[in-house]
């Protein structure tokens, strides 16, 4: 028998974010009704309050020495997230500063991990229900998991960054939208397709153009770059030694760092 708080990770309301967004037109959640919900989820749903911690925000990142933030890098696969992201933050620990990478990859072996990877543990059932694969409801689920992490990362005054595809505009504002302003700094890594594609570490751009990987951001799944991102990286020109830099900079021009 299922215990009661499997269930309130169907529809637990998050007191004091903003209204949730209206349903996209690429995908639609069909809403519970009240026969069909089950009666503890309609339960929790109302009985979930947030709890005030003892320890504030500021007292933690006076003990830090920093704010903390989300540095949320963004871009086509093989542009460079991640080794700019972990660039950055050997340079900010070489400081003395907090700071921890929230890879996508490596999210997808845990947190976020697909149905395959939690079939043999927890069944068919579970992993069919709480599994995220590349779909675009599974993207948004993938990109809302990270970002309430981020925030609570961020909230334990830790700089957080972030390498995830996160194609979809309206996901990434999403998650800007729960956080203080100016502590969401969206980072567009910039390189052409092309040169992404030459790169191809993984050889995934060559299993999507031989139709072997279906979905694949970029080439038959669309990237939509942030509108007005706090800072653009020319990946396609300049060297990952050289962005991190550009990145250091900005934060200590914001005033994240010193």
């Amino acid at each position: 028998m299922p215990c009661a708080w499997t269930h309130r990770f169907a529809r637990v309301k998050i007191l004091g974010s903003s209204s949730p967004p209206k349903p996209k037109e690429r995908g639609t959640t069909v809403p519970m009704s009240k026969d069909t919900m089950p009666k503890d989820t309609m339960s929790n749903d109302t009985n979930v309050h947030w709890h005030a911690h003892s320890v504030t925000r500021p007292e933690r990142e006076g003990l830090n020495g920093h704010q903390g933030c989300v540095i949320w890098f963004t871009g086509l696969s093989a542009c460079g997230k991640s080794t700019i992201s972990n660039l950055v933050d050997h340079k900010l620990h070489s400081r003395g500063l907090h700071s921890f990478v929230l890879d996508g990859d490596n999210v997808r072996h845990g947190l976020n991990a697909g149905p395959g990877m939690l079939k043999e543990r927890h069944g068919d059932e579970f992993a069919k229900r709480f599994g995220l694969g590349f779909s675009a409801q599974d993207r948004e689920e993938n990109i809302r998991r990270i970002g309430a992490v981020a925030k609570l990362f961020s909230e334990a005054g830790l700089i957080t960054l972030t390498a995830f595809i996160s194609p979809y505009r309206r996901d990434r504002d999403a998650v800007r939208a729960t956080m203080t302003p100016g502590e969401f700094i969206e980072i567009l890594v910039d390189a052409p397709i092309e040169v992404c594609e030459a790169r191809d570490p993984k050889g995934l751009y060559k299993k999507a153009r031989a139709g072997e990987l279906k979905g694949f951001t970029g080439i038959d799944d669309p990237y939509e770059a942030p509108q007005k991102p706090e800072l653009v990286l020319d990946a396609g020109k300049k060297d990952a030694e050289t962005l991190a830099e550009e990145v250091i900079a900005y934060l200590t021009k914001a005033g994240k760092i010193k």
